[in-house]
């Protein structure tokens, strides 16, 4: 029952998340067009390294491709690209869960120095991946997938490296200052779980 319990309980902090996602990439962007196709400023990769951080892997990364993908899938502009926002979103979550979770075991340090160094490694290991990867999906994506010109796919790759990175940096900044701010709160308060006790999704 405990477990059941649990489940619901990050199920429900995931839609929330997942919601958070949704919110600032659909109004809290700036939309730079590109030759009939765009590319974003945005925050919404914060909040899905954030739903790591707090979730693990699994919930962070469902967070971040279920609440951006539904906005790409509102939006004209983006809606072709909704399945490789998807994939690239969770990517982000598991990602940055492995480093955090995984490998540095934050839930399960009180060294608020060990937690924040580690914190934002796992953000610059979960955004580099988005920062190298979704200008090179894009372009094979739009090239082979949609069917782009190779010339406009080259063109809107070379402008998604600048986005994704300008995006990366601002969300490794802001995810960590949250983190740090509202994890000790969330704990004391029992509202947040130890990601180690979920046994299926715990990266």
């Amino acid at each position: 029952m405990e477990n059941k319990n649990s489940r619901i309980v990050k199920l429900i902090q995931t839609g929330i998340l997942a919601a958070l996602c949704f919110v600032s990439f659909t109004f809290l962007s700036i939309k730079i067009p590109v030759g009939g196709d765009a590319v974003s400023l945005h925050i919404g990769n914060a909040f899905c390294v954030l739903a790591a951080l707090l979730l693990g892997g699994w919930y962070g990364g469902l967070a971040g491709a279920i609440g951006m993908t539904i906005s790409d899938l509102l939006d004209p502009t983006y809606a072709i690209g909704a399945p490789k926002t998807f994939v690239l979103k969770l990517c982000i979550g598991l990602i940055t869960g492995l480093i955090a979770h995984k490998y540095a075991k934050i839930d399960e340090s009180n060294d608020k120095k060990y937690v924040a160094k580690w914190t934002i490694i796992a953000s610059i290991g979960g955004l580099a991946f988005n920062v190298v990867f979704d200008p090179i999906v894009g372009y094979f994506y739009k090239q082979y997938i949609l069917g782009q010109p190779q010339q406009v796919a080259a063109i809107l790759a070379k402008f998604s490296v600048f986005a994704t990175f300008i995006n990366a940096v601002i969300s490794i900044i802001l995810v960590n200052i949250i983190y740090n701010a509202i994890k000790p709160i969330l704990t004391k308060s029992g509202l947040l779980l130890p990601v180690g006790k979920n046994k299926l999704m715990n990266q």
